[in-house]
């Protein structure tokens, strides 16, 4: 036992002495000395469209992720898949930051809409971007009746059944200290590139002649909400919209968003509705449609790239 308290307390010191540590992010090899806009997207077929435009294309892998350096309508990038979730969409970036050196994260690729003004095949370019799916589950007090604890005061969202949504805790290079915080903005003069290509015209027909009933449209503004669900339930959806005022929602966005606060670089995201999340009538439409939201997403940051002075 003697034995074992002692160990543990020589660890100890290592650790306060910052000893027999990995070295530091900012320690971390850079596999490219060139700053770069990284540009996300979650799963292939969102970046299938931005790689086949990739100009001097070159491949490197960090655990098992592909990153790819060239460049797209002039400008330096790094193009990489986030992979689907919260979870590895904040591994992913931060790997990225550590290991290139990013000057701005930019997302593309699709999602579920929210706002009922939307339809599918819309781009949505949010200006705020929350993780509504940060909660916590309530006690039930008596039969369908839940309540959060007393000393839980920032449970100020309304709830969804005994799920009460709350801020979440991050640390900057700027603000140290812990502070709790709800909504990422996205940066201003990034919005403001954005906004010169919301005309763009959109495709509504796939290779497949597979074609919405609309012509969808760039909708520049409003929220974003992401979380670690899969969402295809109309209630929720509505639930969603009249709580957060989100346009769109998805499962990687706003964790994107944190990383980016924490490492202080600018952002911005671009997501096409492929779905409703349960708004639509018969099945979801992810499975019809993706094809056209990805990669009407694609376009818009390629036009969104090419005005960025």
């Amino acid at each position: 036992m003697r034995s074992f308290l002692a160990a543990a307390l020589l660890a100890l010191a290592l650790l306060q002495a910052g000893c027999g540590t990995m070295p530091p992010a900012a320690d971390a090899v850079r596999l490219d000395a060139a700053p770069r806009i990284a540009v996300v997207s979650a799963f292939q077929p969102e970046l299938t469209l931005l790689l086949g435009r990739l100009e001097q294309p070159r491949r490197h892998t960090v655990n098992g992720v592909e990153f790819a350096t060239g460049n797209l309508q002039g400008k330096p990038v790094l193009l990489f898949l986030s992979g689907v979730s919260m979870v590895n969409a904040a591994m992913t970036t931060q790997l990225a930051l550590d290991r290139f050196r990013v000057t701005h994260l930019v997302v593309s690729g699709i999602a579920g809409g929210v706002n009922p003004g939307l339809h599918v095949g819309d781009v949505t370019v949010a200006q705020h971007w929350g993780q509504y799916m940060e909660v916590l589950a309530a006690r039930e007090v008596a039969p369908g009746r839940y309540q959060a604890p007393a000393w839980m005061k920032d449970a100020t969202i309304p709830p969804y059944g005994i799920f009460h949504p709350r801020p979440v805790e991050v640390r900057s290079a700027a603000r140290p200290e812990i502070e709790r915080r709800f909504w990422f903005d996205v940066d201003p003069a990034l919005l403001a590139t954005a906004r010169q290509v919301q005309d763009l015209p959109l495709e509504r027909c796939d290779p497949d002649r597979r074609c919405l009933t609309r012509t969808p449209r760039v909708v520049v503004g409003g929220r974003g909400v992401s979380g670690p669900a899969f969402v295809d339930n109309a209630a929720y959806r509505e639930y969603t919209f009249r709580t957060f005022e989100a346009n769109v929602l998805d499962m990687e966005t706003a964790a994107i968003a944190q990383v980016a606060y924490a490492n202080g670089v600018p952002y911005i995201a671009f997501r096409s509705l492929s779905d409703l999340a349960g708004g639509g009538e018969g099945e979801n439409e992810l499975g019809t449609f993706f094809r056209i939201a990805a990669d009407n997403s694609a376009r818009v940051l390629l036009a969104f790239l090419a005005a960025w002075k």
